[in-house]
């Protein structure tokens, strides 16, 4: 396809969504100031609920019937493609992986977020302190796994080569040998997930600095004149008023994390033990060309979004109602 070819295909989906729009306004406008407000609302929430349909309900309805399909999606094959994920050894690797990304990185993020937003509360340098953990979020993950590809850069030590990571560097300056750390197995998951750390602490820090900023002046000063203080103030205020807020970090970091793609392709490529199952479900649908088990893959990811977005939703409901 030609770049001709894609820039007319742009220029008719513009086109079509032009006019999609148009013709909403044109029978809202029609229908104004009549008792129809069923008219309108189907009006305006068809074109919504039509997007909705083409690009998230099919595609998924799809996705599902094929992971019960075979590799080519000819042929039923049950849960042919299940049962292999999770009893081939280089797939329970990629579920293992994933399981550590989930455990560690939601929970590491946003212990460090709360710790820092607690500790640059109301001083002096808070503004120049917050935008030092908040930058990496400006980054993007490929970006930002570049730049961590470099930190663990590895150079064989030998006379006349300087290494270029930074963390080898570090080594040989002490007088220690140099690592390839990617290579560096279980521990280089570890060190994957390290960026994504870096990454999400700003976000947690961001989010737990409003809420802490929002707890009642009054609350605070009258645990203070109880005699509370330091960790206790903490652990018995800070923390149970902000219990909201960590909630939706928690959970917001958990979902970033079981769709993480980007940092995984561009440091390994999901070598070396280091894939997850939003990069094996590439590698499986378009590396393989094996659409049963890639399907069956991102039938296990949706699985896993699910029950973290309606806990989500219910704790953000019994907020609304307090």
């Amino acid at each position: 396809m030609t770049l001709l070819d894609k820039l007319l295909q742009l220029l008719v989906a513009v086109l079509v969504f032009a006019a999609v729009m148009g013709a909403v306004l044109l029978v809202a406008d029609r229908v104004r100031g009549r008792r129809t407000d069923l008219v309108s609302g189907i009006a305006f929430t068809a074109p919504a609920f039509l997007l909705l349909l083409v690009g998230l309900i099919y595609p998924a309805g799809r996705t599902a019937v094929q992971s019960f399909l075979d590799a080519s999606s000819a042929g039923f094959v049950g849960l042919d493609n299940y049962v292999k994920i999770f009893t081939q050894p280089d797939l329970v690797v990629v579920l293992r992986n994933t399981l550590l990304w989930v455990v560690i990185t939601p929970i590491l993020s946003t212990a460090i977020g709360l710790v820092y937003a607690v500790l640059v509360d109301r001083t002096r340098f808070e503004a120049a302190a917050k935008a030092l953990i908040f930058l990496p979020m400006a980054i993007s993950f490929v970006g930002a796994a570049i730049i961590w590809k470099f930190v663990y850069a590895y150079r064989p030590n030998q006379q006349g080569i300087q290494q270029i990571g930074l963390l080898n560097q570090l080594l040989v300056w002490l007088g220690m040998e140099p690592v390839d750390f990617i290579l560096q197995r279980p521990w280089n998951n570890l060190l994957l997930i390290v960026v994504m750390i870096w990454i999400q602490a700003g976000f947690a820090m961001t989010v737990l600095s409003a809420a802490i900023k929002a707890i009642p002046s009054d609350i605070i000063e009258a645990a203070r004149l109880d005699g509370v203080g330091g960790l206790r103030l903490f652990f018995y205020i800070t923390l149970p008023s902000i219990r909201p807020a960590v909630v939706v970090v928690v959970t917001a970091i958990s979902i970033a994390v079981l769709k993480v793609f980007d940092i995984v392709r561009t440091m390994t490529g999901g070598q070396f033990d280091t894939s997850v199952v939003a990069n094996e479900f590439y590698v499986q649908s378009f590396r393989l060309s094996d659409l049963g088990v890639g399907s069956a893959l991102a039938m296990i990811l949706f699985l896993l979004v699910v029950p973290i977005v309606v806990y989500n939703v219910r704790q953000m409901r019994k907020v609304d109602a307090r």
